[in-house]
C-alpha cells in the first residue's frame, strides 16, 4: 500500500445493500488518484470475467431456423430465444449440460416447466418463455447450457458447432448486469485531498455482489502477483504493509481498552519500597500488575519475597491475582 497509509491507516469498506440484488460499498480513505485506479480495474473485471453457466443454444422441435413460427404458441421463435436468455442458474461446476422443455397443454410456458439434472438450479422460475394457445400440441426445446467467461457471439458458437438445426444465442455469460463508481473527496484530519470511492454493484441473483467483488478482486491479485518477482526491485520506502497497519491499528485499539480500565497501583497503598520498585519498571497500574508472573517480578532489583507477599495479599483483597498464579 501507498505510504500515506501510515498516517491516514487502513482503508475501511462499507456495505449497503439497497434489495436482493444489488448493494453499495464505500472504501476510504485512499490517496489521490487510486479511486478511479480501483474503481475502474474491478468495474472492467466485473463485467467481463466472471465465468458462469448461461443458455447458448436450443433445438425446438419442427423448426429449422430462427424465423419460424408454431401455430399454436403465442411467440416466435426469436422471441423465446430472447426471453430464454434470461434464464438465471445457480453457480456450479458443469461446463456443458442439456435442459428439456415439453409441454403439451394450453397454458403459459415459464422457467419452472424445464427438467433439469439434480444439480442444476434454476433461479428464476417464474421466466415467462412463451404461451400454447391449444391443448395436445406439442411444445418441445432442448436447452443447452455452456460454463464460459465473457461474450460469445453466433459465429462463434457456430465454429464448433455441427448440428445445423440447433439455433444459436449470443451469450453474454457475466451475471453482473450493471457496476457503477464515483469518486467523492475524502478528508483525514487536515489532509483534504484524499478519495472516496463508492461502487453500485447490481446482478442477476445468481451471486450476491459480495461474492462478485471478492472474485474480483482474486482475479486481479492473480495478475498483479505476475509482477512479484525478486528481479523486479520496487523503492520499498515508499510502500506501506498493509498486515503491520492492521496490527498496529489493533495494538492501538488495545492500548485504548487498557487505558479506560486503568487502575493506578498507588491505592495499592504498598510499601513505599514496594511502589517505587513497580513505578521504576513502569509498572503503573493494576491492570498491568495482574499481567506480571512471580519471576518477572522477582526480577526487580531489590525485590524480595516479603514485597511478593505484600502484593499477592493486596491483589487478593480485590479478587485478583498475578499472572500464572492458582
Amino acid at each position: 500500500m501507498h505510504i500515506i497509509h501510515n498516517t491516514i491507516g487502513v482503508p475501511k469498506i462499507t456495505q449497503k445493500d439497497l434489495d436482493n440484488s444489488t448493494s453499495s460499498f464505500i472504501v476510504g480513505p485512499l490517496p489521490k488518484g487510486y479511486g478511479v485506479t480501483l474503481g475502474n480495474s474491478l468495474r472492467r473485471i466485473l463485467l467481463s470475467s466472471i465465468p458462469w453457466t448461461k443458455v447458448t443454444w436450443i433445438k425446438v422441435k419442427g423448426v429449422t431456423h430462427e424465423y419460424s413460427t408454431l401455430p399454436w404458441v403465442k411467440d416466435s421463435i426469436i422471441d423465446i430465444m430472447l426471453n430464454l436468455k434470461w434464464l438465471v442458474l445457480a453457480k456450479n461446476d458443469i461446463w456443458v449440460e442439456w435442459l428439456k422443455l415439453n409441454k403439451t397443454k394450453s397454458w403459459k410456458v415459464t422457467a419452472a416447466d424445464i427438467k433439469s439434472s439434480a444439480w442444476i438450479e434454476i433461479i428464476n422460475k417464474d421466466l415467462y418463455i412463451t404461451e400454447i394457445d391449444q391443448d395436445g400440441l406439442e411444445l418441445d426445446i432442448d436447452i443447452r447450457i455452456e460454463k464460459w467467461v465473457w461474450y460469445l457471439t453466433q459465429e462463434e458458437l457456430l465454429e464448433k458447432e455441427e448440428d445445423v438445426e440447433v439455433l444459436l444465442l449470443d451469450t453474454n455469460f457475466s451475471p453482473v448486469l450493471n457496476v457503477k463508481y464515483n469518486i467523492e473527496k475524502a478528508r483525514f484530519w487536515e489532509m483534504i485531498n484524499l478519495d472516496s470511492l463508492e461502487m453500485t454493484i447490481t446482478t442477476d441473483w445468481s451471486i450476491s455482489p459480495v461474492n462478485a467483488l471478492k472474485f474480483s478482486w482474486d482475479m486481479l491479485n492473480s495478475y498483479f502477483s505476475i509482477f512479484n518477482e525478486e528481479s523486479l526491485q520496487v523503492e520499498w520506502q515508499f510502500i506501506s504493509n498493509v498486515k503491520e497497519l492492521i496490527s498496529r491499528e489493533k495494538e492501538e485499539v488495545q492500548e485504548e481498552l487498557e487505558k479506560e480500565t486503568y487502575t493506578p497501583i498507588e491505592i495499592m497503598w504498598l510499601s513505599p519500597r514496594t511502589l517505587n520498585a513497580l513505578i521504576n519498571w513502569d509498572i503503573l497500574s493494576i491492570e498491568k500488575l495482574t499481567k506480571c508472573t512471580e519471576t518477572k517480578l522477582s526480577s526487580i532489583k531489590w525485590f524480595g519475597k516479603k514485597a511478593m507477599t505484600e502484593i499477592r495479599s493486596s491483589l487478593a483483597e480485590r479478587g485478583l491475582k498475578l499472572l500464572g498464579d492458582d
